[in-house]
């Protein structure tokens, strides 16, 4: 069922998107036209694309498209690109705090699958930045690995495009959006922080902290939950496995979740 929305929502619907701020507004071929930065180190694909409703109650956004998602894109299915390799992990972390309904391996994929390809349903799904981000390492361009979100961020050729793309994608959120679940907390928080000057500068108002975790203006709380392609035991850490401290930053967020859906959390579940 489609949520109503009281405002024209800055969102996309499920689709490319015809985008080309990034590019100097110049006209760009979808999934070929690149731009590097000044000193080589990092470049942007022009394949912006989204899925799910303009008009969410809940936005999911991952950083950008790893090289999983990122590879045949013209030739793939829409509804099959997005998280393409981690929509399980995407499953058992929206089941953590409490937006899906938990359950095995088959039915945590099966239900993000059905999430995704839907267009009028309660979420959509994207990237906070639309096209690829790709870093160099010295021998190949690589669109994966430890402190890609905080580094892109934190030059200026990064800014700048991060600055466009939350200015373009989260300045005007429909009335029915009351939360943005943002994978990725960075290297001590540093995405977290970073994430928020980016989001405070294109939705200037009133901000609130809510946790270590998550933020709020006066619509919309802002949660960062564990990145779905983490490496080694962060995830099943954040998972709350273990009794490692990491839990209770999982917690924090599914506390998060709970107040700005106007509900409580209850032994691990939303409710």
């Amino acid at each position: 069922m489609a949520l109503s929305t009281g405002c024209a929502s800055s969102l996309p619907t499920s689709r490319r998107i015809d985008c080309v701020i990034c590019h100097g507004g110049r006209p760009v071929e979808f999934d070929k036209t690149r731009r590097i930065s000044m000193d080589g180190d990092w470049r942007i694909t022009a394949n912006p694309l989204a899925w799910g409703n303009p008009n969410a109650e809940v936005v999911v956004l991952g950083f950008s498209k790893g090289p999983t998602q990122a590879g045949k894109l013209t030739t793939t299915p829409h509804d099959q690109i997005a998280y393409k390799g981690g929509r399980l992990p995407v499953g058992k972390i929206l089941a953590h705090v409490g937006l899906i309904e938990g359950g095995d391996e088959r039915h945590l994929r099966a239900s993000v699958d059905r999430l995704i390809a839907d267009p009028a349903g309660r979420f959509q799904f994207g990237s906070l930045i639309r096209c690829t981000v790709e870093r160099w390492d010295g021998e190949e361009w690589k669109g994966t690995g430890g402190g890609m979100l905080d580094g892109f961020v934190a030059v200026p050729f990064g800014r700048e495009v991060a600055t466009n793309c939350t200015r373009r994608f989260l300045t005007n959120l429909s009335a029915s959006t009351r939360l943005v679940v943002m994978f990725g907390m960075g290297t001590k928080g540093n995405y977290i922080r970073q994430a928020r000057a980016l989001i405070q500068q294109a939705r200037p108002g009133r901000w609130r902290t809510v946790n270590e975790v998550a933020y709020a203006d006066e619509k919309v709380t802002f949660v960062h939950v564990e990145h779905f392609a983490s490496q080694g035991n962060l995830l099943p850490r954040w998972l709350g496995e273990g009794g490692h401290s990491r839990g209770q930053l999982g917690i924090r967020a599914r506390e998060a979740v709970a107040g700005a859906l106007g509900m409580k959390a209850v032994d691990g579940l939303v409710a």
